[in-house]
């Protein structure tokens, strides 16, 4: 069975009725955390909406006001997820993303175009491809593809946009003998109805359930982007096409607008002003930290020299790091003193160090983790980690400070 909207891909709004409506629930994420909606799986007499297959996501839109969140196909019917009850026999208005469809249609037929162009001329093969959110990858079946051979691929899809050619739907039978002559990489197993091939006239002929535009120029445009090692000694073609190269040349020209500000200089000169940058924040970098372990070895020394010296020091600096702490700790006997080093933002996320006597620290080291909010570990008399907040770092000072006099007076 061929659904409407892979009759007509153009249809924007169709009349439809709902077959059945049962509960259902749906798996997504959402900020990368997995949730699960409770909602209704409807089937309707035809529809619109295109579900997921051959590559392609699947599509998004409304029956009657209701939204439509997913759609799969489940043998020869669309299921519907939605998030309220349809009553069954009601006639309904589905309406499709239109803009999400048209840039499924352009990527798909662009993938159409662009394999068959790889086969023709270098007889690289497509093993898979995916449709991206941002951008699309197909997998070619050779260890790398030359840069001259990537500018003519390109050269020549965008040549078969300008000239107009018709892409056609045929459906054939599963027993027709035109169907060994089409590309295709497999029917899936729960396939019903008949064969639909899609026609690139005089380009292609593939095996395909997609949904795909009527000419090439409605993809107005392919931008090759480049090339990245696939795996199985395969590669990856990225590509864009149609409107989502006009987004990328705007988001492109914005960020060169960015950079000039910034850098002060020309396009042309932005990487060579970047590499200079990337140097001198090395070298500075390089400098900083050279101060810091002077500095720690100077802060060491003045706490020795200080007669009125306890057996607790404390230290807060946002510019340090671990090694800072580390050479602190390191210089100072921890024997008979305990140690506590803070560095980052003082009321935001930092490191912590604790040093001093293997009992103490152990004991200590859980309680400081929980108060700074953070994960961290010890041994040999040292525990340290990152805390998610120093914002009680006065009343982890004073909590040790505390701990360190009535160890002083058990030991008197």
């Amino acid at each position: 069975m061929a659904f409407q909207c892979q009759r007509d891909c153009y249809m924007k709004e169709f009349v439809t009725s709902v077959v059945s409506c049962c509960p259902a629930e749906l798996k997504h994420e959402v900020s990368g955390k997995k949730e699960t909606l409770k909602g209704f799986n409807v089937k309707l007499q035809d529809t619109i909406l295109f579900p997921e297959g051959g590559g392609q996501p699947d599509d998004r839109g409304l029956i009657g006001d209701v939204p439509v969140l997913r759609v799969t196909r489940q043998g020869a019917d669309a299921v519907h997820f939605v998030g309220s009850p349809l009553e069954v026999g009601q006639e309904v208005q589905v309406k499709v993303d239109w803009e999400r469809r048209f840039d499924h249609m352009q990527q798909h037929s662009g993938q159409h175009l662009i394999t068959a162009l790889a086969d023709n001329f270098f007889g690289y093969k497509t093993t898979s491809w995916e449709l991206g959110r941002q951008r699309s990858t197909i997998e070619l079946d050779t260890p790398s593809v030359k840069p001259a051979q990537l500018q003519a691929l390109e050269e020549a899809v965008n040549e078969k946009i300008r000239v107009h050619v018709p892409v056609t739907v045929q459906l054939l039978s599963i027993d027709d003998p035109a169907v060994e002559k089409v590309r295709s990489r497999g029917l899936p197993d729960d396939h019903a109805g008949p064969i639909r091939i899609i026609d690139i006239e005089g380009v292609d002929a593939n095996m395909c359930c997609g949904t795909h535009v009527s000419n090439l120029s409605h993809l107005q445009v392919i931008k090759l982007l480049g090339t990245e090692k696939g795996k199985k000694n395969k590669t990856n073609l990225i590509f864009l096409t149609g409107n989502r190269v006009l987004k990328y040349a705007e988001k492109s020209y914005s960020t060169e607008r960015s950079m000039v500000s910034l850098l002060k200089t020309g396009p042309d000169e932005h990487v060579e002003a970047v590499d200079k940058l990337q140097k001198s924040v090395k070298l500075l970098q390089k400098t900083n930290l050279s101060l810091l372990r002077d500095m720690a070895v100077l802060i060491t020394q003045n706490f020795k020299n200080d007669p009125q010296r306890g057996n607790f020091f404390s230290l807060h600096k946002k510019e340090g790091d671990n090694e800072f702490m580390n050479i602190i700790a390191t210089e100072l006997n921890t024997e008979e003193t305990f140690v506590f080093l803070t560095v980052g933002e003082e009321k935001g996320p930092g490191l912590f160090l604790l040093s001093g006597p293997s009992g103490q620290v152990a004991e200590m080291g859980p309680r400081v983790l929980e108060m700074l909010q953070g994960k961290g570990a010890g041994k040999n008399g040292r525990f340290q980690g990152k805390a998610n907040s120093l914002a009680r770092r006065g009343e982890v000072e004073a909590f040790l400070q505390q701990h360190c006099k009535h160890h002083t007076s058990e030991k008197e």
